[in-house]
């Protein structure tokens, strides 16, 4: 089995972490998600992932509070959304995750 891990910087008070595990080339489990420094700490605000036996994202409201929806979708399929999504929208899930929290 291949694991892939890492963590990027997407900008000011941004980053991504990336976990994945393959076996023969399939996506077996993944981890993926946008963390933003907040108060003093790395907090994630969007993560895809395939805990609970399927893919599906968790949008944070708050710290403690997040709304689920599970994805249709094979792992591998699930995780390059997850890749896609975070870099193409992570300035506007930031922003709005600040916006609700920093009242």
């Amino acid at each position: 089995m291949a694991t892939v891990e890492y963590v990027r910087a997407l900008g000011e008070g941004a980053r991504i972490r990336h976990y994945h595990e393959a076996q023969r080339g399939k996506i077996i489990a993944f981890v993926v998600q946008l963390e933003v420094e907040f108060r003093g700490a790395w907090r994630p605000i969007v993560r895809y992932d395939t805990a609970h036996g399927q893919a599906h994202i968790d949008v944070y409201d708050t710290p403690k509070r997040k709304r689920k929806q599970f994805l249709d979708l094979p792992s591998g399929e699930a995780m390059t959304l997850a890749e896609e999504d975070i870099r193409d929208h992570w300035e506007q899930y930031q922003d709005e995750f600040l916006r609700r929290n920093l009242r």
